[in-house]
């Protein structure tokens, strides 16, 4: 595990309740300044003072400003996951358009919860090294892609699910860097790119 790595990974896990609420605290407390200060406002003493705890306590879980930022970014890919889960699930009866909806939906809902710290915490995460934990989850996204398409007779499933990812994250990625917060437009817009590539199943 190379050093820059190591800087995302907590120290350790809170194993208490009171332990957890300290921790919850803590990234809570960064996303705060995240969505009114901006990333550049975000140290660990700012953190620690806005959280209401000690720089010690603070660092008994987070070595440093990167590992708060990655636990942030894996909470927001683990809501979005049960996201995709609860969207996969409610549709397995549906047609192949409810499903795109549905999953289309399950992948701008953070957005529509806390915009600002969603579209801060994307661009975050492309500047830093992906962990295990996170290509398991983007694999599992990517599985539930798949598991969709096959119960609609689409071919080639992990090709097709690959490409409608690409188009998917393509289209958000840029429109969330580009400030854009209409989400029920991107949503449309996402909507007829991928039915469009999927015309002939559906």
């Amino acid at each position: 595990m190379s050093r820059s790595t190591v800087r995302l990974v907590p120290r350790k896990r809170p194993q208490q309740g009171r332990s957890q609420a300290t921790c919850d605290a803590i990234l809570e407390a960064a996303a705060r300044i995240l969505e009114n200060e901006g990333r550049g406002a975000l140290t660990t003493n700012r953190v620690a003072e806005r959280a209401g705890v000690s720089i010690g306590s603070l660092y008994q879980y987070f070595p440093a400003r990167e590992a708060i930022l990655a636990e942030l970014i894996r909470r927001m890919r683990h809501e979005m996951h049960a996201d995709f889960v609860t969207a996969s699930n409610a549709t397995l009866d549906g047609s192949l358009a409810a499903a795109v909806d549905a999953l289309i939906s399950a992948s701008l809902r953070h957005h529509l919860k806390r915009p600002i710290l969603a579209r801060l915490l994307e661009q975050i995460e492309d500047e830093l090294p992906f962990d295990a934990e996170t290509t398991a989850l983007k694999s599992q996204f990517a599985d539930m892609v798949v598991s969709t398409l096959a119960r609609h007779g689409v071919a080639n499933t992990e090709r097709t699910a690959f490409d409608l990812i690409a188009i998917s994250h393509g289209l958000s990625h840029a429109a969330v860097r580009a400030g854009e917060m209409n989400f029920d437009d991107l949503h449309a817009r996402i909507r007829r790119a991928v039915l469009g590539y999927l015309d002939r199943w559906w």
